[in-house]
């Protein structure tokens, strides 16, 4: 048997109300890439949380290199050489590369803050990854990518030998994704353990050596990723075969009852001209700077227009304002949910209402807590979200769950156009499908709907017609049936040719 650096036996985490770790076990190697997968609230960050010294374990055992570990604290866990690198980045943004990589460790001569050998040392880390990165180069003015190699080149400085990636690839294109495997597989060669999390599976072939399931706080199974295929890794995590990726329905042609004409704002948002009808999902595609999210906050009144027309049932409408779209029934579920679309330390029932609050407030300004629970529970019945109480904070749910409530709220509020812009990002295969029977089910009730998204299968799953953007501008239309991933890319690779 293979001597493993990690080993987590029988562990065991509990939360008020919650097992959030039943008996775990888990287990890994020197020089392998293990994807630990399961869906939203599965226990995964939980389990990651204990082996980084951030959760307190209830019960079980933790070997590192083969000796017993109690009492682990972040500190401690990084002196045992585990790193973790979050999801949402946890970077200084004003400050620099270098800075940023010896945050709380930084070098200090003489009282006096040694720049010159951190920005020295920051180097050598970086040529060792072959990444181009200036060390005295500002964090907040690199894209996602590079801020991304930089947490990876942060946590080897601190000699890490256990590496934990928590969806290192949410926000990144192709070609990054690609320049963060090469990466990986270097550390992974270097004899390096690297725990992979990610709910985009398709990756997972490219890099995976074993994968690790869990399932309702529970372990499943272990087993070697070339002695399994797609179809019994998602049964294991959801318990169940889902045999509809992409489930749609047909609702046949209706009424136009949303137009944008001529919408510019700004560089990113050039001469936009779309239309959308009742009971429609209408995919917007493209690449990561193409524009899309700029036109959805435009269309919002999140960002200011320099000019252009939005019409809503044959009537033009003024929008210059998130609230003047709100009021006309134009609502955004946005990519980050959490900054821009929950308030996360507000009750679940106080997200719902909040802005619905002009149907909820009675006599001198108190609101009316027998609707208000109405409301809340309507929107936890319809969309079926998973929660010990109404009460409880938003963040406490998981990220399918999360995005139900921002749902939630826009549908309480009798929304008419709800614009989703990359809605899947970051939640399981089984929460997808739910978003997917939710857009659906606004389908059936009339509701147009704009659909962002970087995952072309799904774009062609749901759409009834696709809109390709590239450069700031629509570079083409098709219906659905008619649209394949190369014409989608041909469009979206359409720049304009830009003269010397």
């Amino acid at each position: 048997m293979a001597d493993y650096i990690v080993e987590l036996l029988n562990v065991t985490k509990i939360f008020p109300g919650v097992k959030a770790l039943d008996n775990v076990s888990f287990n890994l190697k020197a020089g392998e890439i293990l994807a630990l997968l399961g869906e939203n609230g599965a226990g995964k960050s939980t389990l990651m949380k204990v082996l980084s010294g951030v959760y307190t374990k209830d019960s079980g055992l933790i070997k590192v290199f083969g000796e017993i570990v109690e009492g682990l604290t972040p500190k401690k866990a990084q002196d045992l050489g585990i790193a973790i690198i979050h999801q949402e980045l946890n970077m200084c943004s004003h400050l620099s590369v270098a800075e940023n990589i010896f945050l709380g460790r930084e070098i200090v001569r003489n009282g006096i803050l040694a720049q010159k050998e951190m920005n020295a040392e920051a180097k050598k880390i970086l040529d060792s990854l072959s990444l181009d990165i200036d060390p005295e180069t500002i964090v907040g003015t690199l894209p996602v990518s590079k801020q991304q190699m930089v947490e990876i080149a942060k946590a080897l400085s601190t000699n890490a030998k256990i590496l934990i990636m928590d969806e290192p690839t949410s926000a990144l294109t192709a070609k990054e994704i690609e320049e963060l495997f090469k990466i990986i597989r270097k550390l992974r060669d270097e004899g390096r353990g690297i725990v992979y999390i990610s709910h985009r599976l398709e990756e997972l072939r490219y890099i995976v050596d074993r994968v690790t399931i869990l399932r309702d706080g529970q372990f499943i199974k272990t087993m070697d990723f070339k002695d399994t295929d797609m179809r019994e890794i998602i049964s294991l995590m959801v318990g169940r075969d889902i045999k509809e990726k992409y489930p749609r329905i047909e609702c046949g042609v209706r009424k136009k009852i949303f137009e944008v004409k001529n919408l510019n704002a700004g560089r990113m948002v050039r001469n936009i001209n779309l239309e959308l009808y009742e009971g429609e999902i209408v995919g917007i595609a493209g690449l990561m700077g193409a524009g899309r999210t700029e036109t959805s906050r435009a269309i919002f009144g999140a960002d200011p227009k320099d000019s252009g027309e939005i019409w809503l049932h044959g009537r033009k409408v003024t929008i210059n304002s998130p609230a003047d779209a709100i009021r006309e029934g134009i609502v955004v579920v946005p990519e980050d949910r959490k900054k821009y679309g929950l308030c996360t330390k507000l009750s679940i029932k106080n997200n719902i209402s909040l802005p619905n609050l002009n149907r909820l407030i009675m006599f001198l300004g108190y609101i009316n807590k027998k609707q208000e629970n109405i409301m809340s529970q309507t929107a936890v019945d319809n969309l079926k979200i998973k929660l010990t109480s109404a009460d409880a904070n938003a963040d406490s749910l998981s990220g399918g769950n999360q995005q139900k409530v921002v749902v939630g709220k826009w549908l309480a509020n009798n929304s008419k156009i709800i614009i989703f812009d990359e809605p899947t990002r970051g939640i399981d295969v089984a929460a997808k499908v739910e978003i997917y029977n939710i857009m659906n089910q606004l389908k059936r009730q009339g509701i147009g709907v704009l659909f962002i998204s970087s995952e072309l299968p799904e774009i062609l799953g749901i759409s009834d017609r696709i809109i390709v953007m590239c450069d700031g501008r629509i570079t083409g239309e098709m219906l659905a049936s008619e649209a394949t991933q190369d014409k989608i890319l041909e469009l979206a690779t359409k720049f304009e040719t830009k003269l010397a």
